[in-house]
Order: structure tokens, then C-alpha cells, then sequence
């Protein structure tokens, strides 16, 4: 079985928790629940499974950046005939696949470490936009 989720939008990496003091207690915030809220109602629009995924997993997914304003009209029309460039700037790689793994539990798969094989990238894009390929390994 093999399941194709395309989330159009920018990429989002996964933040680290918030903390903050009220008299002597600290508690823990996450401000990132809109963002996964979103992400995670587009992805379930294409997931139709009837059960949780079972066993090992490989995942593949490509992290579509949007381009900067400061691009030059030549380094866009080389992007737009196929010329790949590498995006190499925050978020890092393994946050946004930190991101897509958590937000996925529990709705593909019951956990995130039954995923065997990962292969990522990340570069820029006219349209950007999450790619993930999931299938199961045998």
C-alpha cells in the first residue's frame, strides 16, 4: 500500500516547547497547535485509512521552499525550467520531519517509531508545499 498527503503551504518545523513562570510553579505552553491543527485537517482530508498502518514504514518526503524576494528574475527562470536548488537555510531538516512524524501519529500510524526508512529533501520551489510517499516495508 502506498499513500501520496501534498500539503500546499510553506513547510513547518517542529518548535520547541514554551515555559513560563506563574508564582512558583513553571508550566509548559506549545504555540504551535494552530499550525498543526491546519496541517493536520488538510492531511486528513487525503487519508482515508480504515485502520492504522501496522509494521515497518518508509517514508519519503520533499520540503518545497518558497523562494525569496530577492531572487533574480534569471535564478526563477532556471528554477521554473527544472534546475533543482538546494535549500540550505532554518528550518532545519530534521525539524520539519519532526513535525510531519508527530502530527501523523496516531493517524497513519499508532507510532512513530515503527518508521524503518526515511528519505527527505529539501529545496526550493515556485509552489511550496509538503510531498510525503508512505509505504509499508516488508
Amino acid at each position: 500500500m502506498v499513500l501520496k498527503i501534498i500539503i500546499p503551504g510553506n513547510p513547518i518545523a517542529k518548535k520547541r516547547p514554551r515555559f513560563f513562570h506563574r508564582g512558583n510553579f513553571v508550566s509548559i505552553y506549545n504555540d504551535q497547535r494552530t499550525e498543526e491543527g491546519l496541517w493536520l485537517f488538510e492531511a486528513q482530508k487525503q487519508v482515508n485509512l480504515e485502520e492504522l498502518l501496522l509494521g515497518a514504514i518508509s517514508l519519503q518526503i520533499d520540503f518545497c521552499m518558497p523562494i525569496t524576494k530577492s531572487w533574480s528574475m534569471k535564478k526563477q527562470k532556471e528554477l521554473r525550467d527544472g534546475q533543482r536548488f538546494w535549500h540550505t537555510k532554518k528550518p532545519d531538516l530534521d525539524n520539519l520531519v519532526k513535525f510531519v512524524k508527530d502530527c501523523l501519529n496516531g493517524i497513519v500510524w499508532k507510532d512513530d517509531s515503527q518508521i524503518a526508512y526515511i528519505e527527505t529533501r529539501k529545496y526550493y520551489s515556485l509552489q511550496p508545499q509538503t510531498m510525503i510517499i508512505i509505504s509499508g516495508l516488508k
